[in-house]
C-alpha cells in the first residue's frame, strides 16, 4: 500500500509540478504527517525533492526528474475501459478520436492486459441516459466546446422556467458537466457563477472576445458544491399529504429522492392507518403532476393553493369524462 502511494506522490509530482503536503494528503487521502514521512522516504531513496516553506510552499521535483514507473496494473487497464467516454466524446464531436486513443492505447498494452481489457468491453456497458427519457438535443454543444477549449465568450440565448422564459445573455465558459444524459454548461455571467442546461441554449454566437478564468477555479469542485445545494435551491416550498399505506410504500418509485426521504422523515400515523407526510415542493405546477400520480391514495392537505389547484383538475378530468359519456 504504501509502495503504491509513493509511486503515486512521484506521478502527481511530474503532472502538477507543485504540490502543498495538504494538497497530496486531500488526493491521497492520508494525514499531512502522512505526506511528511514519505516525502522524507523518497529523499532518502535519492529522489531529487525540493520543499518550499511558507502560506505559499510546496513540493516539487528538481532538475526535470522523471520516473518511468507508469505501467499499468491490470486492475488500472480494465477501469479505462470502463470510463463510459465515447458517447460523451461523440456529443462533443471527439468520438473518432477517443476510439482512436482506445485502440492505441489496446495496441500499446501486454498481450495478458490486452486480453482483459477485451473481456471488460464484451462484458460490461455503462449507458448513462435515465430510462424513458431521451437523449437531450444539443446541436450547439460542439461549438460551446470549442469557445471553452480556447476561452472565448459566448453570446446565448437561452430558455428558462422563471419569467422571463427568454433571456439573451453575454457569458464565460469554464467547462461542461456530463450528467445523467444531459450536459451543463458553467459559466460565468455577471460576476456569477451559473449553470446553464445546453439544450436550453436555443442561439449561440462565439464572440472573438477573450476572458481570463477566475484563479482556483475547480470545475469538479464547483460541481460538487453545485449538486449539494441543488435541491435547497429548488425546493422553495413544502407540502402536506395524507397518504394510504400502499402509496407510502411505493413512494420511492414514484417521487424522486429529496422527496421521498423527507416523506420517511416526517411520516406520523393518523388514527384511520393514513400517514401523513411533509415533503418539499418547487411549486405548484410542479408537485401537481407527482400528487395526481398516487390518485386516491393521497389527500393534500395544505398548502389551500396546492390543494385547491388538485380539486379544479379532478373538476376538469370529471367534466372531461363525462362529456366523452355523452357522444
Amino acid at each position: 500500500m504504501r509502495a503504491s502511494r509513493l509511486v503515486s506522490i512521484l506521478l502527481l509530482l511530474q503532472v502538477r509540478e507543485h504540490l502543498t503536503a495538504q494538497e497530496l494528503a486531500d488526493t491521497l487521502e492520508v494525514s499531512v504527517r502522512t505526506v511528511y514521512r514519505d516525502m522524507e522516504s523518497l529523499s532518502a531513496a535519492g529522489v531529487p525533492l525540493y520543499g518550499e516553506p511558507g502560506h505559499d510552499g510546496g513540493y516539487r521535483l528538481l532538475g526535470g526528474f522523471r520516473t518511468q514507473l507508469t505501467g499499468l496494473t491490470a486492475e488500472e487497464a480494465d477501469s479505462l475501459f470502463l470510463t463510459g467516454l465515447p458517447a460523451a466524446a461523440a456529443d462533443l464531436g471527439m468520438g473518432a478520436v477517443v476510439t482512436a486513443a482506445q485502440l492505441k492505447l489496446m495496441a500499446a498494452l501486454p498481450a495478458e492486459l490486452r486480453d482483459r481489457a477485451g473481456r471488460i468491453t464484451r462484458r460490461f456497458h455503462l449507458d448513462a441516459p435515465e430510462w424513458y427519457r431521451d437523449a437531450d438535443r444539443t446541436p450547439r454543444l460542439s461549438a460551446l466546446a470549442d469557445a471553452v477549449w480556447n476561452d472565448h465568450a459566448v453570446r446565448i440565448r437561452y430558455l428558462r422556467w422563471a419569467e422571463p422564459h427568454e433571456i439573451t445573455r453575454t457569458v464565460e465558459p469554464y467547462g461542461l458537466v456530463f450528467k445523467a444524459g444531459r450536459w451543463y454548461l458553467v459559466a460565468g455571467a455577471a460576476g456569477e457563477i451559473r449553470t446553464y442546461r445546453v439544450s436550453r441554449i436555443v442561439e449561440l454566437h462565439v464572440l472573438d472576445e477573450r476572458f481570463d478564468r477566475p484563479e482556483g477555479f475547480d470545475l469538479a469542485d464547483y460541481w460538487r458544491d453545485y449538486l449539494k445545494t441543488f435541491d435547497a435551491r429548488r425546493h422553495r416550498d413544502e407540502a402536506t399529504v395524507r397518504l394510504s399505506p400502499s402509496a407510502f410504500d411505493r413512494l420511492p418509485h414514484l417521487w424522486d429522492s429529496a422527496m421521498a426521504d423527507a416523506a420517511q422523515r416526517s411520516a406520523t400515523t393518523d388514527a384511520d392507518s393514513w400517514i401523513r407526510v411533509t415533503v418539499p415542493i418547487e411549486s405548484v405546477e410542479q408537485a401537481l403532476p407527482e400528487l395526481l400520480k398516487l390518485g386516491a391514495d393521497a389527500e393534500v392537505l395544505a398548502p389551500a393553493g396546492l390543494r385547491e389547484h388538485i380539486i379544479e383538475e379532478l373538476d376538469a378530468l370529471t367534466r372531461s369524462y363525462r362529456l366523452a359519456g355523452l357522444t
